[in-house]
């Protein structure tokens, strides 16, 4: 049986596809632990998951130098002998990182124990620690086409079991009851993530009575710090949060959201267009991780700045009036989409361990 190291976290975009693929590696009868912080999201969500989760230091790269970059070297090399530590004590017998604060310390690792490692990378513009690790493996997988890292190859994100193997058309109905909306309208989703996206929020508000006179009715997940009021309209369901996407997503027609790595693969992945405003700082990457699906037609895209009411008015209104460009877009989207990364990604690992695909370690 063989045993895994997954490595990554922080953030959902980091934790939610290391377990999908520690999923996917369980199901066939493999062990999986997992190397993460005190402080992410990790934390919470891999016990929960029933994993065991084993800490590092969480040790930001320096971007200037200051302090934190004269205590980064001792810092890091504490980080290396825990995580070592780890890797030996527990027969370890390959790795498989997600980027995050974890992740930089088990490439290092594992490259001095000299264990197989493979990388997954979301975001179309990857981070340090993944850009630091494909440096010495020829196993990396990639979210999003012509992402810059060496060796890439196109796995698309590991989503979660619920969403890749979710059959809209069936559980609609179902989805519909348990939000409380109409099953002869169509449902225009807006969500910026958790804690919501305050100028997605205010013009989507702003526009309400335009958006219900087309027709559609809205589902505005508005995020749990929203400061903007419910229109409290008839066929406006404003929630700051669900936690079932499953039926959220089995609900929607079409979407205004975010461009987060995740996000973009499971609208895609399930064939549902989208208007994408990316949010605008940061280092850019979510209008990257929407330039695929953009080009291949199953989306548009408005950057942060720009997204007005009159701006909606003018680029989502018309959509909302125009059904057979909706359908055209959900067929372009699904297209453009990965279910199985997840089951991808886990092959790509198992070949660095089979020797399938041969890891190079350099002097």
């Amino acid at each position: 049986m063989t045993r895994w190291l997954l490595a990554g976290g922080g953030t959902a975009g980091h934790v939610n596809p290391l377990l999908a693929v520690a999923d996917e590696l369980t199901a066939t009868g493999e062990e999986v632990l997992v190397l993460g912080t005190a402080e992410g999201l990790e934390a919470r969500l891999v016990p929960q998951r029933g994993y065991e989760l084993l800490v590092v230091p969480r040790l930001p790269f320096p971007r200037r130098p200051d302090r934190a970059a004269l205590r980064f070297p001792a810092a890091m090399a504490g980080a290396l002998r825990t995580t070592r530590g780890h890797l030996a004590s527990r027969g370890v017998e390959g790795v498989i990182g997600f980027g995050g604060y974890a992740a930089a310390p088990a490439y290092l690792s594992a490259r001095r124990l000299r264990l197989p490692y493979a990388i997954h990378e979301q975001n179309a513009k990857p981070g340090l620690a993944n850009r630091l690790g494909a440096r010495f493996t020829t196993a990396v997988g990639v979210t999003f086409a012509g992402t810059p890292l060496p060796h890439a190859e196109l796995v698309g994100m590991p989503l979660r079991r619920e969403i890749a193997e979710l059959d809209r058309t069936r559980r609609r109905p179902e989805a519909l009851a348990a939000l409380g909306l109409a099953p002869e309208r169509p449902v225009l989703l807006v969500t910026g993530g958790s804690l919501g996206a305050e100028r997605l929020n205010r013009t989507v508000v702003a526009s309400a009575e335009a958006v219900l006179a087309t027709g559609w009715q809205v589902l505005h997940l508005a995020g749990e710090r929203t400061e903007v009021p419910d229109p409290g309209l008839p066929g406006y369901r404003m929630l700051p949060y669900a936690d079932r996407m499953d039926l959220v997503l089995s609900a929607a027609d079409l979407a205004v959201s975010r461009a987060g790595a995740s996000t973009v693969s499971e609208l895609s992945a399930l064939g549902l267009p989208a208007v994408y405003v990316p949010y605008a700082v940061g280092n850019g990457e979510q209008r990257f991780n929407a330039a695929g699906v953009v080009a291949a037609g199953g989306a548009l895209l408005v950057p942060d700045g720009e997204f007005t009411p009159e701006t909606f008015e003018r680029v989502v209104l018309p959509l909302l009036r125009d059904p057979d460009r909706v359908a055209a877009m959900a067929a372009a989207a699904g297209g453009d989409g990965v279910r199985d990364g997840a089951q991808r990604m886990a092959r790509l690992a198992r070949s660095v361990l089979t020797g399938a695909r041969r890891v190079g370690f350099r002097a």
